[in-house]
């Protein structure tokens, strides 16, 4: 399929990293090494550190995403953000479903489901994180598991608003393993999320939709990853704590 039907996104994920103010040194590296980046660059950083990075990615080509969203609009959820505090700090994106929130917290493909659903109706762009385990790929289950999770993280989202979600695959076992799923590994199962989403919303949604790798991506493995046809950018990780690293990945996009 033809890259030029799409967009190519690299979005970094700072994890658990970085306080408002090393997060404000961060960007004022990053700013200038990306300013005519060929691609759409996203910083998807802790919930402290999202007012200093919108204040700091202000006029810039950089845009900003959170790491996670509650699927209620308020009410008595200690400790959690709404898609609408998210939305009036100056947020566009949110990352939905990563490896580490289902494992470690217990998030589920419905809540995932019921966390893009509310980001789509207060304006958000998602960026949805499926993947398998180690065991999962041994077993031969990559592809029905990866197309169970796209199928229930899509329930209820309309085509329309399929224009503003982004998948990215995450192997779950390539993920601060320093390990990475080869490139035509990365580019089968890529290609296998575009598949379902034609089966649900036709070819012409599933040649626009954006489809992110996000196993290890670095600035060493990234033009290769991102050559491939359906490998569209990077949900980047450790990586993306260090600008000139993540700036050879946001180049690579570009020419990929």
């Amino acid at each position: 399929m033809d890259k030029k039907n799409r967009k190519a996104i690299i979005a970094g994920n700072w994890k658990m990293n970085k306080t408002a103010t090393e997060a404000g040194l961060l960007l004022d590296d990053l700013i200038p090494l990306v300013e005519y980046a060929g691609c759409e660059v996203v910083v998807c950083v802790p919930f402290t550190d999202l007012k200093t990075a919108v204040d700091k990615c202000a006029g810039t080509n950089l845009h900003v995403g959170a790491q996670n969203v509650h699927f209620e609009k308020s009410g008595a959820y200690t400790g959690e953000i709404s898609a609408d505090m998210l939305v009036d700090l100056g947020v566009e994106y949110v990352v939905i479903g990563h490896s580490e929130r289902r494992q470690y917290f217990a998030e589920t493909d419905e809540t995932v489901n019921k966390r893009t659903r509310a980001a789509l109706a207060a304006g958000l762009k998602p960026i949805i994180c499926v993947g398998e385990s180690l065991t999962q790929r041994e077993q031969g289950v990559t592809e029905e598991l990866v197309r169970l999770q796209v199928k229930v993280a899509l329930l209820g989202v309309s085509a329309e608003e399929l224009k503003n979600v982004v998948i990215a695959y995450e192997p779950i076992w390539a993920i601060g393993t320093g390990r990475t799923a080869t490139a035509d590994q990365a580019e089968e199962v890529c290609a296998a999320i575009r598949k379902v989403v034609g089966e649900l919303y036709g070819e012409d949604a599933a040649k626009a939709l954006t489809v992110q790798y996000g196993g290890s991506m670095n600035a060493g493995n990234a033009a290769e990853l991102l050559s491939k046809p359906d490998v569209d950018g990077g949900l980047i990780g450790g990586a993306s704590l260090k600008a000139d690293q993540f700036a050879v990945i946001v180049k690579a996009a570009a020419e990929g």
